[in-house]
């Protein structure tokens, strides 16, 4: 069911499916909620599962000229607070991440666990923060041509052909964002926190969903991230590129509602 909460005089969509225990799945840069469609519908026949357009992306409008983490981190919340959940999972897939981390540092009361799916604690490098800056510049020319060039490199190379019609599907929902959103995700991305920190320190549950073929976010970095908290759970996708929850959809799922359940049992409630 797809329903409205308001935040910062706009009108942030989300979706809302199943009930219990909830769990917030962010979505990556510069997709929708519509990504977890297929992926999400198992997980609520356990739980409650909320799917966010995060400002600048879907149906939510952008809010002036950045996106910080921090703003996206607020959106959550303020839907979170609308609904009327105190705790949550929070699950963020590549900038996804970057939100949930910001997130769980300004709020982390409201965390009973967070699922970093392909994404990471880092921060950009002075050279891929220039790479950023470069992006704008594309995007203010030619916002269709950036966003074609980054869903072919989403996927691991041998998984082109076999899923072509879930590519397409994904290179639709990252063409209806608007050059502003992903303008102002870019800048935010770039001007983010290293959050490695807050990994070390995390007293909820962690887990890393890595692929194996990411040439997004490379594995070997991310299991060196997930050696920081020794609460940490990680599930490897062997097979997939930056898109697990498509290129291995079952495995993933499954690692999920497993961290999940531990995440919920941990902080002493039922589901």
């Amino acid at each position: 069911m797809i329903k409205h909460s308001d935040f910062r005089n706009v009108k942030v969509r989300y979706s809302d499916s199943g009930k219990g225990r909830a769990i917030v799945l962010i979505h990556g840069f510069p997709e929708s909620l519509e990504i977890w469609n297929d992926f999400a519908e198992p997980l609520t026949r356990h739980f409650r599962v909320i799917a966010i357009d995060l400002p600048g992306f879907g149906d939510t409008p952008a809010i002036g000229y950045v996106h910080s983490m921090e703003l996206m981190a607020e959106c959550v919340k303020k839907v979170m607070d609308d609904i009327g959940y105190r705790k949550y999972v929070l699950a963020g897939h590549s900038m996804g991440g970057y939100v949930a981390l910001a997130f769980a540092e300004l709020f982390p009361k409201n965390v009973s666990g967070l699922c970093l799916f392909h994404s990471n604690a880092t921060a950009d490098s002075e050279e891929k923060k220039q790479d950023r800056t470069r992006a704008i510049e594309v995007v203010k020319k030619d916002a269709r041509h950036y966003v074609n060039e980054l869903v072919g490199k989403l996927f691991a190379p041998e998984n082109s052909e076999k899923f072509r019609e879930d590519i397409e599907r994904i290179r639709a929902i990252c063409l209806r964002s608007s050059k502003e959103g992903i303008i102002n995700a870019l800048a935010g991305m770039r001007d983010r926190k290293d959050r490695q920190g807050l990994l070390k320190t995390a007293n909820f549950p962690v887990q890393f969903i890595v692929g194996r073929k990411d040439a997004v976010m490379p594995a070997e970095n991310l299991l060196k991230q997930a050696e920081l908290n020794k609460n940490t759970s990680v599930t490897v996708l062997e097979h997939s590129g930056h898109m697990g929850f498509i290129e291995e959809k079952e495995k993933a799922q499954k690692a999920l509602l497993k961290f999940c359940r531990k995440c919920f049992r941990n902080d002493g409630q039922t589901f």
